[in-house]
């Protein structure tokens, strides 16, 4: 009996310590998991894909929840004293069009872009028309070097001066080195003071807002108001739709 009761000690010894062991990990891992000098492999190209699409449904989740801090008769009375920045995605563009231009191209050649689309044209005629009918003040019109932007801004405003810090990214799939040098050309255009009661109009893209704010200006054609302190920020007070400027 006590040969017996050896053996079965034994045995119950060997499987506690088995059990420890399953549950604490074992030493090496321990090891591999606490140690600093061990570094994660690069994001695939797929994992890149994702993180993208990730900041994305952020975007849009930001715009949908964007809450206006001025509206109706108090925004427009704002708008009518200038003094503010008024940042327009470009109106409706024909989506079966892709882009073959790229920085690098001649973006002068609107053949090789996406175009207005004619309900897109009408939306900016009808923005300028409501911009005219409501006494709000325009000073600079300023606009990314892509023919769907300043087309935008002719149809609407009559005028505008290209600037390329404007032009959306190059990529699909940005790193975030060039996401953070987009920041730092655009932020400067979105936080300048505008000229004395006049209201500075910029007509860009969708990403190079959402690198800068967080959001992702939808639809086509809808503006974001803010107000720049001239140092470097800016407040958002509201967003606009195209066919709610007549309607103010």
């Amino acid at each position: 009996m006590q040969n017996k009761f050896k053996v079965f000690s034994l045995l119950m010894a060997i499987g506690m310590g088995a059990n420890l062991t399953a549950c604490n990990g074992s030493p090496s891992s321990r090891q591999d998991t606490a140690n600093p000098n061990v570094q994660s492999a690069p994001l695939t190209k797929s994992e890149q894909t994702n993180g993208q699409a990730a900041d994305n449904n952020q975007g849009k989740i930001a715009n949908a929840e964007f809450k206006d801090k001025l509206r109706g008769e108090e925004l427009l009375s704002a708008l009518q004293k200038g003094g503010y920045i008024i940042y327009f995605r470009h109106t409706q563009t024909n989506k079966g069009e892709k882009d073959q231009a790229s920085s690098k191209s001649d973006l002068a050649n609107c053949e090789l872009q996406r175009q207005l689309s004619q309900e897109g044209t009408q939306q900016a005629q009808e923005i300028g028309a409501a911009f005219t009918a409501k006494n709000i003040p325009v000073g600079e019109v300023i606009t990314s070097e892509y023919c769907r932007t300043w087309k935008t801004a002719d149809s609407a405003f009559g005028q505008h001066v290209k600037n390329p810090r404007l032009n959306y990214l190059p990529t699909k799939t940005p790193s975030p080195q060039q996401r953070d040098e987009a920041e730092k050309n655009v932020k400067p255009l979105l936080t300048a003071l505008p000229k004395a009661e006049k209201n500075t109009v910029i007509v860009g893209h969708s990403d190079i807002f959402e690198v800068t704010t967080g959001i992702l200006p939808e639809p086509e054609g809808v503006a974001y108001v803010m107000t720049p302190n001239g140092k470097g920020d800016f407040v958002l007070e509201a967003n606009v739709l195209p066919e709610e400027w007549s309607k103010l």
